[in-house]
């Protein structure tokens, strides 16, 4: 659910905005009496709540909150900055697996803590907005994941097809604290506000192991990193990587390097007339200087008139039409991607979901249309229709053991009554042609 951001804080954020813009040397001074006003604090509290995100540390949730009164609540977190007295709580990790295997860290703030920093980006934003350049996508307001792949794929169409494929190692875990407020401070002089960032990302970590015992790490020793999870992470995030993309442009390397950049986070691409090993040398030499390291198993150049390869879960690269065999440049869901779809239709039309049929179906329909909504562009049809194969294969053996049919089930379950009758969404019923 998107939230509506009142009108008299967007008219404090377009000012934030037009100055900064207009001004790119203006430092603003008068920022953190703004994170506690009220109507702020309470779209924050409003913005939390619609993440609908776990417990931190100290276990309240919304729930508890609004038993206890969720004005009194805010009034009281409002004293806590005004008075200079808040101090953020411990943030919670948990590992999450990634989809390349292995396990990836994610910090979970407390309530509290993540309405303070929703407060605080509301505030911020605006003013960092106006100098990202155009060729960066993530969490950025008004751009979303699937402009970057149109971008990627209109840019390779028009033949920069020589491809830095970078990937940088552990990104969120290893931004330079220093060098991160450097980056902040060139807007922000505003005492207060720097000191807010600063608790932050020195805030303790707890973890757990399996047997629950507890262990603290980070705290005021901590030089690095801005955890996963917490509300102001991706704003910071993309603050540091804009020191790499100014750079880029300040030193005129489109030009030399007949190139562009695509980046999502900690994911982008060079695309490149010819020069992509001088684009990857003199990135890789940049990103030592920003004290970061490109992750050198993932990072390659690839051909995209030969190669295919992978961002943002699309598969860019040669394709031949079925028809004709004519050759085209194609974006297409990636075979990974159709994977993990698979693996979660997997699990919910699995032996152990006891669930009556029409909540089988909504989960599986969740699932469905939420992949379809991001993989809506470029080439479809050949990943939908494995897609609607594989559902209607498993809703069969599900149903066929559910209702203890001794047959193959296709006869009993045929195509038009599972995406039909029985409420499953057909992917290519989504898209025209696909």
């Amino acid at each position: 659910m998107r939230l509506t951001t009142p009108e008299r804080i967007r008219r404090l954020q377009r000012n934030l905005y037009v100055k900064a813009k207009a001004e790119p040397t203006c430092r603003f001074h008068q920022l953190y009496d703004k994170v506690y006003r009220e109507d702020i604090l309470e779209h924050a509290y409003r913005l939390a709540k619609s993440q609908n995100g776990a417990s931190g540390v100290d276990g309240i949730s919304f729930a508890d909150i609004e038993e206890r009164g969720e004005g009194r609540w805010l009034v009281a977190l409002r004293k806590e900055l005004h008075d200079k007295t808040y101090r953020p709580d411990p943030v919670r990790r948990v590992m999450i697996p990634k989809p390349g295997g292995g396990e990836r860290p994610l910090g979970i703030p407390t309530i509290r803590d993540r309405v303070v920093q929703a407060a605080a980006k509301l505030v911020l934003e605006p003013i960092f907005e106006a100098d990202f350049v155009d060729g960066a996508y993530g969490y950025r307001p008004q751009r979303s994941a699937v402009e970057a792949v149109r971008e990627v794929h209109r840019t390779i169409c028009q033949g920069y097809t020589d491809v830095v494929d970078a990937d940088l190692s552990k990104y969120f875990d290893t931004i330079p604290h220093p060098e991160l407020m450097r980056s902040v401070a060139r807007r922000v002089v505003d005492r207060q506000m720097l000191t807010l960032i600063k608790m932050w990302l020195q805030a303790p970590i707890e973890e757990r192991d399996e047997q629950g015992h507890r262990r603290w790490t980070g705290g005021k020793g901590r030089r690095t990193g801005t955890p996963q999870g917490g509300v102001l992470s991706p704003l910071l995030a993309n603050i540091y990587m804009h020191r790499y993309l100014r750079y880029w442009q300040q030193q005129g390397k489109s030009e030399q390097f007949r190139a562009k950049i695509i980046n999502y986070a900690d994911d982008f691409v060079i695309l490149s007339h010819g020069h992509a090993p001088e684009a990857l040398a003199w990135t890789r030499e940049v990103m030592t200087k920003l004290k970061l390291t490109l992750n050198e198993t993932k990072t390659c150049i690839r051909d995209a008139r030969q190669e295919s390869f992978d961002f943002l879960g699309y598969t860019f690269g040669p394709a031949c039409y079925r028809k004709t065999g004519g050759r085209y440049y194609a974006a297409q869901p990636s075979a990974q991607s159709v994977r993990r779809l698979k693996e979660k239709l997997h699990a919910v039309f699995g032996r152990g979901n006891v669930a009556p049929w029409p909540e089988v179906a909504a989960q599986a329909n969740r699932l469905l249309r939420g992949w379809a909504n991001y993989f809506r562009y470029g080439t479809l049809r050949k990943a939908y229709r494995a897609i609607d194969n594989y559902t209607y294969d498993r809703v069969v053996r599900f149903l066929k053991k559910r209702r203890r049919v001794s047959s193959r089930g296709t006869e009993k379950f045929p195509g038009e009554k599972v995406f039909g009758e029985l409420g499953i969404q057909r992917l290519r019923s989504l898209a025209y042609g696909a």
